[in-house]
């Protein structure tokens, strides 16, 4: 253990200053991810999560974050390369072919 806090405020400069490969909260709601973990998970992707109900229920969930890698097909031109690089998002395809 490398730190503990009753303040949720505090946990996301905390988890910042030990950098811990696994972080212990506590879960109110277990229908309902904890809105902390989509804000730890994204400024901390390698983070892992485990949220603990209290004892009745006895439920526990694990949280992680996966980024999917997409791809599309395009054509190979000076302005194929440059409108590519100027759009802010590529359109999303699976099976990487538009």
């Amino acid at each position: 253990m490398v730190g503990e806090t009753d303040n949720e405020r505090d946990v996301p400069s905390l988890v910042a200053e030990t950098k811990p490969d696994f972080l212990l909260i506590a879960l109110d709601e277990p229908q309902r991810r904890p809105q902390l973990c989509d804000l730890l998970l994204r400024d901390f992707p390698a983070l892992r999560i485990i949220a603990v109900a209290p004892p009745s229920p006895n439920v526990g969930i694990y949280y992680w974050a996966s980024f999917e890698i997409h791809s599309t097909t395009m054509e190979v031109s000076e302005k194929a390369l440059l409108d590519m690089l100027r759009r802010t998002a590529a359109p999303v395809v699976k099976g990487g072919v538009a």
